[in-house]
């Protein structure tokens, strides 16, 4: 039997970036993952500006940097093809800020690396099949390696990175049943681009919306993102290649390039996820929940989410207490400091099926380039939600978007 302090369950940006904290901080910490790296995942393949100060605690910041063959200076968005805006991202104090975009081939790899330079024990291929209890509290894991040997690890508290799937989600039944009105990301990387695209591109028509992200010279991610009906007795490639050239902006970018891969979907991307009701456990990255990703801030929010639990954790092993009382300040912390970027990202949802509404809007954040610029910086993850999210500012928003009057900066 091995016993660690700490057991991490999922070697994505959230598990990895969580053992490599905990590591740093002295711990014995197991990491483990089912696949073997570096492995891909179905991602925007965006991180917003606001994660380098994390990446840089982290010490991965260089070599990402590295793998990023350009940063990318803002966004730019449009709107069922009448109304579109380009928003830099506005300085922080006195500093530009721009935003990597690499492949989660190249990304994962680097973390994963980096938590075995700084001491984790790395265990790929190793399938978590189910949690371990005593007292009621989580005190470790088991499930069986890559040649099907069982296994069974112990530690005073156990970390569950391992996103939709995650084995405390099926274990506990803590994922809340999705409402109808899902959504389906389909993503692939296309090759052949002309030229240098400078901003994350955010496009909204039928059937959908895409994210296009430049991730090397003359190659692009696109994920395009729909309702499962749109898809229904097509042939899934098809369907998303003809989807994506079918908006004259995008078939302008990308000109000549077509997919270098077949399409990779997930389906059911928003779900909510009830917190854990029992000591030894926290959720990270994917695993708490996840929303519509129109805002990009997926990997930022692993990452962050994996500041808070070490944090906590921290703290618990002060006070010799992985209770559900003592870990209960994670969830608590995460969720207020969520809130009101969740409720923008609901707020833009909800705009962005309108077409009416959706282009209003972005004609009203086209003739202010300040208030552009600050959305983008939210969405950026470094400024301030809260005038974004203010009663007033919403307000005034729908009434410009109405045409009864401008929006000015608040």
């Amino acid at each position: 039997m091995n016993l660690f302090d700490i057991i991490v369950v999922g070697g994505g940006p959230a598990g990895s970036a969580t053992a490599i904290l905990l590591a740093l901080k002295g711990y014995r910490v197991a990491l483990l993952d089912r696949a073997k790296f570096p492995r891909d995942k179905v991602c925007g393949e965006f991180i917003s500006p606001g994660a380098d100060a994390i990446l840089a605690e982290l010490g991965v910041l260089d070599r990402v940097e590295l793998a990023c063959k350009s940063r990318l200076m803002g966004v730019a968005v449009s709107a069922y093809e009448a109304e579109g805006f380009c928003a830099d991202y506005p300085p922080l104090a006195g500093k530009s800020m721009t935003s990597l975009s690499v492949t989660r081939l190249e990304f994962d790899h680097t973390l994963w690396q980096r938590a075995g330079e700084v001491g984790v024990e790395c265990f790929e291929g190793f399938q978590v099949a189910d949690l371990e209890f005593e007292a009621g509290r989580v005190v470790g894991v088991s499930g069986w390696d890559a040649s099907r040997v069982p296994f069974q690890f112990r530690a005073r508290a156990v970390v569950d990175a391992g996103g939709r799937n995650a084995v405390s989600l099926r274990r506990l039944g803590l994922k809340k049943s999705r409402r109808s009105g899902g959504r389906l990301a389909l993503a692939a990387h296309w090759e052949g681009v002309v030229g240098h695209i400078s901003h994350c591109h955010m496009h909204i028509s039928s059937p959908g919306y895409t994210g296009l992200a430049e991730v090397g010279p003359g190659k692009v991610n696109i994920v395009l993102v729909v309702s499962p009906d749109d898809l229904r007795g097509m042939e899934p490639h098809k369907f998303y290649e003809e989807s994506v050239l079918k908006n004259p902006l995008r078939a302008e970018l990308l000109g000549s390039a077509r997919p270098s891969e077949k399409v990779r979907s997930v389906d059911s991307l928003a779900f909510s996820v009830r917190p854990p009701s029992c000591g030894g456990l926290l959720l990270v990255g994917d695993a708490t929940g996840f929303i519509d990703p129109f805002t990009g801030e997926g990997i930022f929010l692993s990452l962050r989410s994996a500041q808070i639990a070490c944090e906590t954790l921290e703290n618990a092993f002060e006070l010799g207490d992985f209770s559900l009382h003592a870990l209960g300040g994670y969830e608590r912390k995460r969720r207020k400091e969520n809130e009101k970027k969740f409720r923008l990202s609901r707020l833009l949802q909800m705009i962005l099926y309108r077409p009416a509404l959706c282009k209003r809007v972005t004609r009203t954040l086209s003739e202010n380039p300040d208030l552009s610029a600050r959305l983008v910086g939210v969405i950026g993850d470094y400024c301030d939600p809260d005038e974004l999210v203010s009663v007033e500012f919403l307000w005034s928003l729908v009434l410009g978007a109405l045409g009864q009057r401008r929006v000015t900066a608040i």
